[in-house]
């Protein structure tokens, strides 16, 4: 059958409508099946507490499961690329923390470009990191393990959730702003990083709240200080490390990202959703009792906050020297 050009043109014009009639709808009944929620560290870290519980409130809110995935590997890069390559359409969804700041300078040839291929969505909250000790350690204060440490230059080990983690990261500044060598023993998340300190194998780490505030409590982990420029509202009597060390300052932030050219709509609905969990007061003592600071704003506020701390960390990482081991 031969088309007349005008019916030709009419067709074209069709199609081309096509994708924006079709992302406008999937934005108005979203979401309609469940949503898959990467996290790329191992499961029982601050990470992956906090996607599970942002996960299950926005379950509820919006009545379609939030799956919690862990992808551990590469030091997040694994599992970030994993959501940089899916469709744009809401269903996979990235939990975003430190670590995404600082590998765009750690690694040289990555397949993404993160602040462009990554869509912020909503900010969830900001903590400190805890210097933790195995309690055999002969140290009970920053003073105390910076002279320990001195005294046996390269004898002590310090855990990360991985090359390129908020911990990595911490620990490298401590170690440069302290004048001590220590050795970098990274894992596949903060769980597994912590298993290490308590059965002794690793002497130290900068941990994230979340994943060993129930060990401090329980008296397995002596914590020394906390990581950020005051002190931590959950131990209060801690000091924090910018008290021996002044200007030193490091915190772990977590949110939500989406692959780019999401629906805008989608991203709003999830924005919406996210930060009136961060008001609802359940899941704000929750996230209080973890050492965490509720961080609401719109997704550009986000986009700032990533912005400004992959600069940050580049100067770090670039003055430090520090590579991709």
């Amino acid at each position: 059958m031969k088309l007349s050009r005008r019916r030709v043109l009419h067709l074209a014009a069709v199609t081309a409508t096509l994708p924006s009639v079709s992302r406008a709808a999937l934005a108005e009944t979203y979401p309609a099946r469940p949503v898959h929620l990467i996290v790329y560290f191992a499961a029982g870290g601050g990470n992956d507490i906090t996607a599970r519980l942002i996960g299950q409130w926005l379950s509820v809110r919006l009545g379609q499961g939030f799956v919690v995935e862990n992808r551990p590997g590469g030091g997040g890069n694994v599992g970030t690329e994993a959501v940089v390559r899916a469709a744009p359409d809401g269903y996979t969804l990235l939990l975003v923390s430190a670590p995404n700041t600082t590998n765009a300078t750690l690694y040289d040839n990555l397949d993404y470009d993160f602040i462009r291929d990554i869509a912020p969505v909503a900010c969830i909250s900001r903590e400190p990191n805890v210097m933790v000790v195995n309690p055999t350690v002969p140290a009970n204060s920053v003073p105390e393990f910076i002279a320990y440490a001195k005294a046996n230059p390269g004898k002590i080990n310090y855990a990360s959730a991985g090359i390129g983690s908020s911990q990595h990261m911490t620990s490298e500044m401590f170690k440069m702003m302290a004048g001590i060598s220590m050795v970098h023993v990274p894992h596949r998340g903060s769980a597994p990083a912590l298993q290490s300190v308590l059965g002794g194998q690793v002497q130290v780490m900068f941990a994230s709240m979340p994943s060993a505030i129930g060990y401090i409590r329980g008296g397995q982990l002596r914590a020394l200080a906390v990581s950020t420029a005051t002190r931590s509202h959950v131990l209060p009597d801690l000091p924090t490390v910018g008290e021996f060390l002044p200007g030193f300052e490091a915190s772990v932030f977590y949110g939500i990202g989406a692959p780019r050219n999401t629906p805008p709509g989608i991203i709003e609905t999830l924005n919406k959703e996210i930060n009136a969990g961060l008001v609802d007061p359940d899941l704000k003592a929750r996230l209080t009792d973890l050492g965490g600071a509720e961080l609401p704003g719109s997704p550009a506020d986000f986009g700032k906050l990533i912005a400004d701390e992959t600069e940050k960390w580049a100067k770090v990482i670039k003055f430090a020297n520090i590579k991709a081991e």
